[in-house]
C-alpha cells in the first residue's frame, strides 16, 4: 500500500487549521493542558499516557457494583447516581474481579477543567474492545456516554460492564481514554477523497460516504482461519499479564473458506477489515457504525485510530482494522466483503511529536487478525 510522501489538498488544509488551533489536540498540546492543569491527577500524569492524539485514562482504587447503566443527566452528579444505585463498593488496591454481566462504575484518577472552546470525546482503548469489556466515559450533567462538554469541569468515571469474560483489575490500569478538540475537525467527503487520492488511506477501492467504508474479510489469503468467537464459561483474565493466556482456553476459532459465517445472537466475535487503512500524521481517525439497516450486529467498541496507524514511515505500511462484532437479536448471515463500518477522519491540529507505532511500544501496528495482547501469539 503506498503511503505518499506529497502534500494533499487536505493537508494543506490542515496546516490553516493548525495556524487557527482547530481540529484534535496533539501529544504537545494534550501536555500543555496539563501543565495548565486543566488536566489533573493524583497521582500525577504519566508520559506513558500520552499518545499521539489520546490521553490514556487510569483507574482510582474503587468500584461500584451498580444495578444498571445510567447517565447523570442534566444537573446530576455521577456520584448522587451511584448512591442512588449501588448495591455495594470493591476495594482495587490488592487487584479485584469484575464478573461478566455485572455493571460497574470506578471513579477515575484524571479530572478536568477544560478551558472555553475545548471539548473531548473518549473511547475504549483497543485492547479493552478486544476483549469484549464495554468500558464507557460517563461525567457529571452529562446526557451522552464518551462526551465531554466543552469546558467540562468535573471528575470522569468509567462504567465497566465486562460482556464475554471477567476480568481483574487494580488502580492505575489503563482501559479507555480521551481525545481532545477545538472547533469543527472532521473531514467532509470531498476532502477525504482528495487526500485520498493525493496519499492512498485505503487498500482498493475506497467507499467514501460520510467517512472511509471499509469492509469484512472472509477469504483469508492465506489458510482459512476467519476469525474467533468467544467461549461462554472461561475463566478470569488478569489485564496485567501480556501474552500470557492460550487462546484456545477462551476462544472458538471460526474456520470456512465459504467466504460467510452466521453471526449467533449474543455471540462476540473478532474478526478483520478486508482493507489496510491508513492514517497519515496530520489526521486521526475514529471507527463508527455504518447503517442499523444493513444487519442485526454491532461493530465497534474501541474506535481511536491515532495519526501514523498504518503509515510506513512509522512502521506500518498499511494495517488492517481489527472487528469486534457482536449480533444482535436473530442470526445474521455475514458475507466477505461486506461494509460494516467506517472510519471518520479529522483533522490534527497540529503534527504529533511522535507518531502510532514509532516507538511508543504500540501494539497493534502493521497488525492482521489478532487478539488482544493478554493472549499468547500464534
Amino acid at each position: 500500500m503506498q503511503s505518499g510522501g506529497r502534500m494533499s489538498a487536505g493537508m494543506t488544509e490542515t496546516a490553516a487549521a493548525t495556524d487557527a488551533g482547530t481540529g484534535v489536540l496533539a501529544d504537545r498540546a494534550i501536555g500543555d493542558l496539563i501543565a495548565a492543569g486543566a488536566i489533573a491527577a493524583d497521582p500525577a500524569v504519566t508520559g506513558a499516557q500520552i499518545q499521539p492524539a489520546s490521553l490514556d485514562l487510569r483507574l482510582g482504587t474503587v468500584a461500584y457494583r451498580v444495578r444498571a447503566s445510567f447517565l447523570a443527566g442534566q444537573g446530576v452528579s455521577v456520584a448522587a447516581r451511584i448512591a442512588e444505585f449501588e448495591m455495594h463498593r470493591i476495594d482495587l488496591t490488592a487487584g479485584a474481579v469484575l464478573e461478566k454481566g455485572c455493571v460497574y462504575v470506578v471513579p477515575l484518577i484524571e479530572r478536568l477543567s477544560l478551558p472555553p472552546g475545548i471539548g473531548a470525546v473518549a473511547n475504549a482503548k483497543s485492547s479493552t474492545g478486544r476483549l469484549d469489556l464495554l468500558t464507557r466515559t460517563i461525567t457529571d450533567g452529562g446526557t451522552e456516554f464518551d462526551r465531554i462538554p466543552e469546558g467540562y469541569s468535573g471528575p470522569l468515571y468509567a462504567e465497566i460492564c465486562p460482556r464475554s469474560f471477567s476480568v481483574l483489575v487494580r488502580p492505575g490500569m489503563r482501559l479507555n481514554q480521551i481525545r481532545f478538540r477545538r472547533g469543527h475537525a472532521v473531514l467532509p467527503d470531498r476532502d477525504l477523497a482528495a487526500l485520498h487520492r493525493a496519499s492512498p488511506l485505503v487498500s482498493g477501492t475506497a467507499v467514501i460516504s460520510e467517512g472511509l467504508g471499509f469492509s469484512v474479510d472472509l477469504r483469508p489469503a492465506a489458510g482459512d482461519l476467519l476469525g474467533y468467537r468467544a467461549k461462554p464459561h472461561a475463566g478470569v483474565i488478569d489485564l496485567d499479564r501480556i501474552g500470557h493466556y492460550p487462546p484456545a482456553d477462551f476462544w472458538e476459532e471460526m474456520r470456512s473458506r465459504e467466504g460467510r459465517i452466521i453471526l449467533d445472537p449474543g455471540a462476540f466475535y473478532i474478526l478483520v477489515s478486508r482493507e489496510a487503512v491508513t492514517i497519515p500524521p496530520d489526521f486521526a481517525a475514529e471507527m463508527a457504525p455504518y447503517l442499523a439497516m444493513v444487519g442485526e450486529f454491532r461493530v465497534h467498541y474501541a474506535g481511536f485510530f491515532d495519526p501514523g496507524f498504518g503509515w510506513a514511515e512509522a512502521g506500518g505500511a498499511g494495517s488492517r482494522g481489527v472487528l469486534e462484532v457482536r449480533c444482535h437479536e436473530a442470526p445474521f448471515v455475514l458475507e466477505h466483503g461486506q461494509v460494516v463500518g467506517r472510519l471518520v477522519y479529522e483533522r490534527m491540529a497540529a503534527r504529533p511529536e511522535r507518531l502510532y507505532g514509532a516507538g511508543i511500544a504500540s501494539n497493534y501496528q502493521g497488525q492482521g487478525l489478532k487478539l488482544a495482547k493478554q493472549f499468547r501469539a500464534g
